[in-house]
């Protein structure tokens, strides 16, 4: 198999397993692209009414969930475990309850089958969701092309990667305090709206204006690194200058102007990232990579070329754990059965 800029590869179907976090998830790649089966289970419903992700409760429903989640993925891409070539699983970071299960399901499928076993960091698998894409597309949009810039963005994670080639990265900078996502739950919940903040914020902003408040953007010029704590407390701020003086909250509008100050930082340092490293191109993952505003913004700009993997992929999901595992596999990666979870394990 040779990828549209000339790497070859030999064909290989990967089954892979995500539980990192609170969705349980399996799928089946083949070559590294396509996408025969992509299952998840949400825990949103049972995490909302604590307003964040309970990690025990995350790990309990893991392994409720785990086996049937893996069956039906196989079903779906009607395949059984002797038509695999490897299994590959989540190792990385998350919650370490929630990893254990996710690598000691993969393990024992490991044990039954004889498989090889293919140990995947989270991130990585995100940078990995632009290359996957539906058995029901027919022409497929190119992968991302190297060097690339990418911009790794989610609830716990903020940080910019600069990619050379397959499986080979730079982390040049990340956030210093709290994660994009994070500080959109944050807001969210200042604001009165509910759990998950990321789809409260962007439905609220859509009724706003985003110039209605010109909130801090915190540029830290001359690193690649991010800060919104200070936009965070601004709005706190804010928020409690209209509660002392008995004011309604605009809160459609703060919504707005939040969103529009955390996509501006993004894209700007991102575009300024990916000049100075001559990128051919950039790649926008993880789960704010939903956020429409954000890709509306990234999309837009007629500077460089950017890949956005589609809703389904931009949140947690085996499929690109499984196209992640299938470069590793195919590249020589074989992991023992002594491998342990890395709860804090860095891209690079």
């Amino acid at each position: 198999m040779t990828d549209p800029y000339n790497h070859t590869f030999p064909p290989a179907r990967i089954l892979g397993i995500e539980s990192s976090c609170d969705e349980t998830a399996a799928a089946v790649i083949e070559n590294g692209r396509m996408i025969l089966s992509s299952v998840v289970a949400s825990q949103v419903d049972i995490h909302v009414k604590y307003g964040g992700v309970f990690p025990e409760i995350a790990s309990r429903q893991h392994v409720l969930t785990i086996y049937g989640v893996i069956e039906q993925a196989l079903q779906q891409a009607h395949l059984s475990l002797p038509d695999l070539d490897a299994i590959a699983v989540t190792r990385g970071p998350g919650l370490a309850g929630s990893l254990v299960v996710g690598v000691n399901a993969a393990k024992g499928l490991v044990l039954a089958t004889g498989l090889p076993l293919i140990g995947v960091n989270h991130l990585e698998g995100h940078i990995y969701s632009a290359w996957a894409h539906g058995a029901d597309v027919p022409n497929p949009p190119l992968p991302p092309e190297f060097p690339l810039m990418a911009l790794l963005v989610s609830g716990g994670h903020t940080e910019l990667n600069l990619v050379t080639d397959h499986l080979k990265y730079q982390r040049l900078g990340a956030t210093l305090d709290d994660a994009a996502g994070e500080a959109f739950d944050k807001v969210a919940r200042l604001l009165g709206l509910p759990y998950p903040g990321g789809p409260s914020i962007q439905m609220a902003a859509e009724q706003g204006n985003p110039h209605a408040f010109n909130f801090p953007r915190a540029r830290l010029d001359g690193t690649w690194n991010f800060s919104f704590s200070g936009l965070k407390t601004s709005v706190l701020r804010l928020i409690q200058k209209y509660e002392e003086e008995g004011k309604r909250l605009p809160v459609e509008d703060m919504a707005a102007s939040f969103q529009a100050a955390v996509v501006d930082v993004l894209l700007t340092k991102t575009l300024k990232a990916a000049e100075a490293h001559g990128c051919k191109s950039i790649l926008v993952a993880g789960g704010v990579s939903a956020n429409r505003a954000l890709r509306t913004a990234f999309l837009a700009q007629q500077q460089i070329p950017v890949s956005i993997p589609p809703f389904s992929l931009t949140t947690d999901n085996a499929a690109m754990i499984a196209t992640a595992g299938y470069y590793r596999f195919v590249l020589g990666q074989r992991d023992s059965l002594d491998m342990d979870v890395l709860p804090t394990w860095p891209l690079s």
